[in-house]
């Protein structure tokens, strides 16, 4: 998919944001509630969060370039690392800010229309989540699986909110609102470490998906009853961009031809099943002993010879 198509759901993101700030910073206007205010602060970050992900889906978009042989798709890591360490800090504020109004209760007024306007802000978040994580998974981008993680947290947490501001009017209880803007801030964080955590890894080269890695191994099987071997599989992804590199090793008789049309038999198969794949493929032979030194990621030096093969060579 094109960066144009990208950019625009982050565009999405960012309207949406600037929407349900504005409707919750009425909705908290209205009724003073501190569990409204939580929901509006956490709006500003996906502001922020969407602004980032703009920025670093062009990036990422950028062909491959001198100092960049691999394209620029690990922008994306940082952007969902940003958002997920935005979250966190909004969980902080608003977990201050509910601390101080537990300590100091206050009443909550026009509740009605105050949940109302939430209602309207939190059905924009989530029409906008669905349409993200959509997109997320269908073009592999982490950076709107990311956003549209986020969102989806901000309208489970709307929800609970205008629950609980709606029972803090028919019970009276005022310490409801702010214990309710504490565990508000308790699931914020959970969904920021993970998020936060996803993109550590990614940045860290982490092998492909489960699935994924066991559709390049079943495209490597379907031609191990050849004669043919392989070894140093190793995998990572980066953003959307998937990377495979591996040794294949057929008999020492085959001709350059052969095995070339192996590869490119092999290379098909796993590009069929994996999206996005870069494929770096290197041919040996069975029958040469230097093949098997170098199947982990540093090459293993071969043992010294020994003295009758020392007689032989002299």
């Amino acid at each position: 998919m094109g960066t144009t198509d990208l950019r625009r759901f982050a565009w999405l993101s960012i309207a949406a944001a600037i929407a349900t700030i504005t409707l919750k910073a009425v909705a908290y206007s209205l009724t003073g509630s501190v569990g409204l205010l939580s929901d509006a602060v956490e709006s500003i970050v996906n502001l922020v969060g969407a602004s980032v992900a703009l920025v670093m889906l062009t990036i990422a978009a950028r062909p491959a370039d001198e100092e960049h042989a691999y394209g620029h798709t690990k922008a994306e890591y940082f952007s969902s690392g940003v958002e997920g360490t935005l979250i966190l800090l909004a969980a902080a504020s608003i977990a201050v800010a509910a601390v101080r109004r537990l300590l100091a209760p206050q009443p909550i007024e026009q509740v009605g229309v105050g949940l109302a306007v939430s209602a309207v802000a939190t059905a924009v978040n989530l029409a906008v989540a669905l349409v993200l994580r959509r997109a997320g998974k269908t073009y592999h981008s982490i950076t709107l699986e990311a956003d549209g993680q986020h969102l989806m947290t901000d309208v489970w947490t709307s929800v609970g909110v205008i629950g609980g501001v709606f029972a803090v009017s028919m019970t009276g209880w005022l310490r409801l609102d702010p214990i309710l803007a504490i565990a508000v801030a308790a699931n914020i964080v959970r969904i920021g470490w993970r998020i936060v955590w996803k993109s550590a890894h990614g940045l860290m080269d982490t092998a492909l998906p489960a699935g994924e890695l066991e559709a390049v191994k079943a495209a490597l099987a379907s031609h191990l009853g050849e004669g043919v071997q392989y070894h140093a599989l190793r995998t990572r992804q980066s953003g959307a961009r998937r990377f495979v590199s591996l040794h294949v090793l057929v008999p020492g008789t085959w001709t350059v031809h052969e095995g070339h049309a192996l590869l490119e038999d092999v290379e098909a198969r796993i590009r069929a099943e994996v999206p996005n794949v870069t494929i770096t493929t290197h041919l040996e032979s069975l029958d040469d002993p230097r093949s098997y030194y170098d199947d982990q990621l540093d090459r293993r030096d071969p043992p010294p010879p020994s003295v009758a093969d020392r007689d032989v060579a002299v």
